[in-house]
C-alpha cells in the first residue's frame, strides 16, 4: 500500500452537503413522485439535482430535510 493510499484511509473524505442530501434521498427509498407530493419539489428539478446537474433552493432543502429527518450542523474549523 502506498503512503497516499494509507493517508486516504486515515483521513475520511468529507462529503459536500449536496452529496449528503443525495445519499439520504437514495437511502430513504422514497420515489421522486412521493418526494414531489410531500415537498413540492418538481420531479424534473429533483432528477437534475440527483444527477448533479442542478442545485436546490433553500426552501427545497428545508422541505427535504424535514421529510427525511435531516439536521444541518455547521462546524467551525479549529482555530490555528
Amino acid at each position: 500500500m502506498s503512503i497516499i493510499e494509507n493517508m486516504a484511509k486515515k483521513t475520511p473524505k468529507r462529503l459536500a452537503l449536496s452529496e449528503q442530501v443525495r445519499r439520504a434521498i437514495d437511502e430513504s427509498c422514497l420515489s421522486r413522485y412521493r418526494i414531489w407530493q410531500v415537498t413540492g419539489i418538481d420531479q424534473g428539478t429533483l432528477s437534475r439535482f440527483m444527477a448533479g446537474d442542478a442545485g436546490l433552493s433553500m426552501a427545497g432543502l428545508d422541505a427535504l430535510a424535514e421529510l427525511l429527518g435531516l439536521e444541518i450542523v455547521i462546524r467551525k474549523p479549529p482555530r490555528r
